[in-house]
């Protein structure tokens, strides 16, 4: 990306955090707690989520059949089934039943398969008129405007804004001001427009194979007219919501609503059976509930494929297909929340899943706008209804991005240390943070003249313009003696005969590097807890390429910490690794880059430092060893989102508690830095607008006054520059020969 891409960037997301922010955040945050308060109400969530994803897993293997079964079922019942190649194939079958029926007005429910297909656009060349019927969605018909949210498509609209663009567009007797105004408009201008429509169209959640059934959630009532009141409906549906049969349905209904908005059930779930034998409502009469009914109506299932039948074929894109469009990982993306889909989206899809979607049906370009604004940081995975690995989605996608733009004209100077598989005309920005640590050793080597040099005005001036690290940024200092050379020197202070344990501590890069002291700190506080310590010879997780979209260098990196590592579990000793983002390394993504055998062993193996100091103190460590008795300094405490999206921040606060600490602890889930994201010129203001909900909860009166701990680096280094203050990772506050005690 070259510095003009970069600043055009940088000034996109700048307008958008100035005009939809707020609205973006108010919202998602909203839905986002609702989703943690429904879900608790659940007896047990995670077997629904696993029923959910197997139901998925089994339609998307099942799919060819499946199509054949739903075809036969429909067409026995009366209806019309058409499979389209591809949106232009979709939108002339619709096209023409449209004017088979001569219709003049087609009335839409809310569906993103239609937006992917532009089928309003396609209508409107045989001069059709379209009509939203979902507000949001006739907000932004009415505003020109495309949809910023997969469930919620005005999500970024304020009231105020809705009730401004109303006023001008329709100049009411009355100027609508009140939400409940502004509904009630909208009510009765779409139920006028349903009533006299030639055709209605609709989406659909769900499509059963075994009855033809279609299942439609919503909100509000519109897709039930306007499925029902016109003589002719089309359902327009991607071929991956098809599920065997209506039992399979059940937790869906379960899960959709609660994983979106926080509702226990959505207000609409509608099961319809084509040709739907409908009663008719008489508008002319009032009291009359029913005319007779209708029974000459007219069904078209339309069945897209639009790529998604090669997504099925391809190991990496599959699992996309088993999405259920409930945007619970664009509401629980910090990322997202303030910035929405008009920035976190491409052609049709926003949010954490877009990037399946917009590559398997829009193409990797559509997908390349918007990939980099997913940190990894795995929020979404805990967030979706059937599990879907969106950050390894998002990292594939990544991945190809970086190889088709790879025009062979660039070269780094540490080329030599990435596999020759990755792209050589890849971005230098990439290239710089995916080798960061080939960038620490150099740093350490020839510190402090590296970091003299690294401060300075041109220096820093050089990085932007070249590799996009912002000048705003404070730069780690390196550190001239690492840990290891540290403890090699210094030698086990616990003879491993005399041990109760024996552990390796994992020396990731940063700490190794740059924060030497929170890695002598977790050596003191282990042996202090009779614990034996090792600190092997391993290198980089591979969190840092794999960010980047570095597979095939992750991957080596992989294989070669697993390599070091295997003989120390083979000997029975356990892995303690004090930085979250390379132990999610250990516990979630080496999943994608080791034999499965490997990837259990060292998931199994190994513990985040916190997580381990807690088992020892629970099985007999003397707790008087991190605490003499005296009073602590008070805490404002805040976990890494690795750390709670693994359950083990929990572990840290109970520590804390056992020490008697008085700590005042952070429900911010991500402070916004998210590694080398946070550095990047296009994204530092985004970045800085996530921290600041960290930054307002450690400068309310309660916080502003204490020590400022947090258990990774990103955090460490974000609130250092958001409060002005240094933060701590917690291990240092345990040990005992803390300057912090």
């Amino acid at each position: 990306m070259s510095e003009t891409d970069r600043g055009a960037k940088a000034d996109r997301i700048r307008h958008l955090l100035e005009t939809e922010g707020e609205a973006v955040e108010a919202n998602t945050l909203g839905f986002n707690q609702g989703r943690y308060e429904s879900v608790a109400d659940l007896e047990d969530y995670e077997a629904l989520k696993d029923e959910a994803r197997a139901i998925k897993e089994d339609a998307i293997e099942r799919l060819p059949e499946l199509i054949d079964e739903v075809t036969e079922t429909v067409e026995e019942n009366g209806g019309t089934v058409y499979l389209a190649d591809d949106a232009a194939d979709a939108n002339r079958y619709i096209r023409d039943v449209a004017s088979e029926k001569d219709a003049g007005r087609v009335v839409k429910s809310k569906s993103m398969t239609s937006e992917e297909l532009e089928v309003n656009d396609a209508l409107a060349e045989d001069g059709v008129d379209v009509v939203e019927t979902d507000l949001g969605e006739w907000v932004l018909q009415v505003a020109d405007e495309a949809p910023s949210h997969i469930v919620a498509p005005a999500i970024h609209k304020s009231e105020d804004e809705i009730a401004q663009l109303f006023n001008e567009q329709f100049d009411p007797e009355e100027p609508l001001e009140t939400a409940e105004e502004l509904t009630m408009f909208a009510r009765e201008r779409l139920g006028e427009l349903i009533r006299d429509a030639d055709v209605g169209m609709t989406g659909a959640n769900f499509i059963t194979a075994d009855s033809g059934s279609i299942m439609l959630v919503t909100s509000e009532g519109n897709a039930r007219k306007s499925a029902v009141v016109p003589d002719t409906h089309v359902a327009v549906a991607g071929v991956e919501k098809i599920v065997p049969s209506v039992e399979d349905l059940a937790p869906f209904i379960e899960l959709i609503g609660r994983s979106g908005t926080g509702q226990d059930i959505t207000s609409y779930i509608s099961l319809l059976t084509p040709p739907v034998e409908s009663p008719v409502v008489d508008f002319d009469e009032p009291d009359v509930a029913f005319a007779d009914r209708n029974d000459d109506r007219d069904f078209h299932l339309v069945l897209i494929d639009n790529g998604r039948m090669a997504m099925r074929d391809d190991e990496q894109l599959r699992e996309t297909l088993y999405c259920i469009r409930c945007s619970a990982c664009a509401n629980s993306c910090a990322n997202f929340q303030s910035v929405g889909g008009h920035a976190f989206g491409g052609e049709t899809y926003t949010g954490g899943i877009a990037t399946g979607w917009e590559a398997g049906v829009h193409g990797q370009e559509s997908a390349a706008e918007f990939n980099d604004l997913c940190t990894g940081c795995t929020r979404c995975v805990n967030a979706c209804p059937v599990k879907i690995d969106i950050p390894w989605l998002n990292t594939v996608v990544r991945d190809r991005i970086n190889r088709e733009g790879d025009d062979g004209q660039f070269e780094f100077v540490y080329e030599e240390l990435v596999p020759d598989e990755e792209p050589g005309g890849l971005d230098p920005q990439k290239r710089l943070f995916g080798n960061y640590e080939t960038l620490a050793k150099l740093g350490s080597a020839t510190a402090p003249l590296s970091n003299w040099m690294a401060g300075l005005g041109p220096v820093r001036s050089l990085l932007e313009r070249v590799v996009g690290v912002d000048s705003r940024r404070d730069l780690p200092e390196f550190q001239r003696e690492t840990l290891r050379e540290w403890y090699e020197k210094r030698g086990s202070r616990v003879d491993p005969i005399d041990a109760d344990r024996e552990v390796v501590l994992y020396p990731d890069t940063y700490t190794n590097y740059v924060d030497v002291d929170r890695g002598k700190a977790a050596v003191r506080v282990l042996e202090a807890l009779d614990v034996h310590v090792r600190i092997p010879d391993v290198g980089e997780s591979g969190r840092a390429p794999l960010s980047q979209g570095l597979i095939a260098t992750a991957d080596e990196q992989a294989s070669r910490v697993y390599a070091a590592l295997a003989e120390h579990i083979d000997a029975g000793r356990d892995v303690v690794v004090i930085e979250p983002s390379d132990l999610a390394m250990f516990r979630r993504e080496y999943e994608n880059l080791l034999p499965e055998r490997s990837f259990e062993r060292l998931r199994d193996g190994s513990y985040e430092i916190l997580e381990y100091v807690y088992g020892l103190l629970e099985n007999g460590g003397d707790p008087t060893e991190l605490r003499d008795g005296g009073e602590g300094p008070p805490i404002a405490y805040h976990a890494h989102c690795q750390q709670r999206t693994l359950g083990l921040d929990r572990y840290t606060t109970a520590v804390f508690d056992d020490l008697v600490y008085d700590v005042v602890e952070s429900d911010v889930e991500c402070c916004g830095m998210a590694g080398s994201f946070g550095y990047k010129r296009e994204y530092y203001e985004l970045s800085m607008d996530v921290g600041e909900r960290l930054a307002e909860q450690f400068t309310d009166p309660r916080a502003e006054d204490r020590l400022v701990v947090a258990s990774g680096t990103s955090c460490e280094e974000q609130l250092g520059d958001l409060l002005d203050r240094d933060a701590v990772h917690p291990i240092e506050v345990l040990d005992p020969r803390s300057r912090l005690r």
